[in-house]
């Protein structure tokens, strides 16, 4: 089951993603388990980091990983405002910037990373195939 929650904002995100999500998960040869999404802003996203990971810095995405052989689960902290930023950066729709965010959380479950330039260039094949596939 994939689940949204909201933390210091208003509910704001489609859930219409779910079936995009859930179909990634088992595009992947992976099974669904429990998946909460919790969107906040940039400084509850900052405390997560500092709290959990020691790191001193913004970020779009952090994902606390549940996974159990091939169950897919995770509690997975997204900053909204983070995206907003990084959308208008790059050029890009905000609500694909959302996405890609979404499925890369999910992709970093089903074992992809993106440490190197050749993870990284994985991830983003990855991410852009799967965003191809969403039909809205």
């Amino acid at each position: 089951m994939i689940q949204f929650f909201y933390e210091n904002l208003p509910e704001s995100v489609n859930t219409e993603y779910t079936k995009w999500l859930e179909d990634l998960i088992l595009s992947e040869g992976k099974k669904l388990g429990e998946i909460n999404y919790i969107f906040c802003d940039d400084e509850y996203l900052l405390k997560i980091n500092q709290e959990y990971l020691q790191h001193d810095y913004y970020t779009d995405i952090i994902t606390f990983d549940y996974v159990k052989g091939k169950t897919i689960s995770a509690e997975i902290f997204v900053s909204l405002q983070r995206i907003s930023d990084n959308a208008s950066t790059l050029s890009k729709n905000y609500e694909e910037e959302l996405r890609r965010v979404l499925a890369h959380g999910i992709l970093h479950l089903c074992g992809y990373k993106d440490k190197t330039e050749d993870e990284e260039e994985e991830m983003r094949n990855k991410e852009d195939f799967y965003l191809a596939k969403y039909k809205n």
